[in-house]
């Protein structure tokens, strides 16, 4: 997907997500925030009027210059952007009083490295808000077998990567907040919301050509097709 892609998604730009996200958090005025694979800004861009301080990070120089260049439009002083990877944050231990990630986890190589990281660079009482697909797990589809929901999530995630090269894994929410307790993080709060995207104008986001986009489909109707009926009734609520 190219940059610019991004700055004008809807489902980034403008999710039902992106509000939640600031609700919950609660942030306040002297807060500093590390908005962490930021893409083109719009989640540190919806915490800068509420805080002192927001840097936005990305592993793409493309998506930071798409960042800076809408925090300038919407005349945000307070928004600074830094080349960084998820796994490895550049900033010394309790830095931040909010790390947040939207829409992003699933890309990296590592969420464990991540969310490690993420614990590092907080400050003492510090918020780590995430929000990010979730795969099929005992907390979203009760009642099934572990075989059942093990195949379910490589259905799900075999379909996200059809239309992303980049995208590497969702985690279920029991898998997340393992991680997050094994890391040191108490889960106060978690929340599925849906999202309904439409097909077409997400796999050419990609910026694919024809063939391929026809193969992406193809693929995503099989994809379909070996996804049992109760599971699709599950995912979309």
């Amino acid at each position: 997907m190219a940059a610019a892609d991004y700055a004008t998604s809807e489902v980034h730009a403008k999710g039902a997500s992106l509000a939640r996200l600031v609700e919950l958090t609660e942030p306040k005025p002297h807060w500093r925030v590390l908005d962490v694979a930021t893409g083109a800004g719009h989640t540190a861009l919806a915490f800068a009027p509420h805080v002192a301080k927001v840097t936005a990070t990305d592993i793409t120089t493309e998506m930071l210059a798409e960042a800076k260049k809408l925090a300038a439009a919407r005349g945000l002083a307070n928004v600074r952007t830094l080349p960084a990877k998820a796994e490895d944050l550049p900033f010394p231990d309790a830095s931040f009083n909010l790390v947040v990630c939207r829409l992003a986890a699933h890309h990296f190589d590592s969420i464990a490295d991540f969310v490690s990281e993420a614990f590092r660079v907080l400050l003492p009482e510090g918020v780590l808000a995430l929000v990010d697909n979730v795969a099929p797990d005992d907390a979203l589809v009760a009642g099934r077998t572990s075989d059942e929901l093990r195949e379910w999530a490589g259905l799900f995630n075999d379909f996200k990567k059809l239309s992303d090269p980049s995208h590497v894994r969702c985690l279920g929410l029991v898998e997340w907040k393992t991680l997050l307790s094994g890391a040191g993080f108490t889960v106060t709060h978690d929340e599925c919301l849906d999202k309904e995207i439409e097909f077409e104008a997400w796999v050419r986001r990609m910026r694919s050509d024809e063939a391929i986009h026809a193969a992406q489909g193809d693929a995503a109707r099989r994809a379909f097709a070996r996804f049992p009926a109760f599971a699709l009734r599950q995912l979309r609520g």
